[in-house]
């Protein structure tokens, strides 16, 4: 797939954020840029949903990874990943997110955590109130209200990257250990 609109040109001081922050500036961030205010506006809650701290960050690693890999964003994999090991996560477990059901590295929590986030993504989704009432008891309200918000800005930026036609651009290359192939596909990260 490539992507559906052409990439826009985007004010030099970000692109210089971007390549900063990144190493590139990211496609998807051009491709938003036919309208400024959405991806101003994505991006200060993005920001915002980045600094939110109540719910442990390898778990909401995990979780947007998870997403990624059921919605098939290649994209966010890819950039989940390099994220997670400038966060200094754990990236053996984190290579294993695409694949975690047969992955042995991960905790049940972490398990749990994985299943709610597809359970959440599936359409409609497939929240049972036992997988609520489980996370809950293990991560209090707080925590669990910004995973469920967390999951849910995840599967809108996922969705729209797919829409969009944004694909892995490499950002994940930089991490020592590599990042698994889902179960049923041929590459490190779906293809978009």
């Amino acid at each position: 797939m490539t992507l559906r609109l052409p990439k826009a040109e985007i004010p030099a001081q970000m692109k210089e954020n971007m390549v900063k922050q990144f190493g590139a500036v990211p496609e998807n961030l051009e491709v938003l840029w036919h309208s400024p205010e959405v991806t101003r506006d994505n991006m200060e809650f993005g920001g915002r949903v980045g600094a939110w701290a109540a719910a442990d960050a390898s778990l909401k690693s995990f979780a947007h990874m998870a997403v990624a890999a059921l919605v098939g964003c290649s994209w966010c994999l890819d950039v989940g990943y390099f994220q997670a090991r400038n966060q200094q996560l754990d990236l053996t477990k984190a290579s294993q997110v695409p694949r975690w059901r047969e992955a042995e590295v991960f905790t049940p929590l972490e398990r749990d955590v994985m299943a709610y986030a597809e359970a959440m993504t599936h359409t409609p989704p497939t929240v049972t109130d036992a997988q609520y009432t489980s996370l809950l008891e293990r991560l209090g309200p707080e925590a669990m209200v910004e995973l469920t918000a967390f999951v849910a800005f995840v599967n809108l930026a996922t969705r729209s990257n797919v829409a969009n036609g944004v694909k892995s651009q490499g950002f994940s290359d930089a991490c020592e250990v590599p990042l698994a192939a889902r179960p049923g596909t041929s590459g490190a990260a779906p293809t978009a």
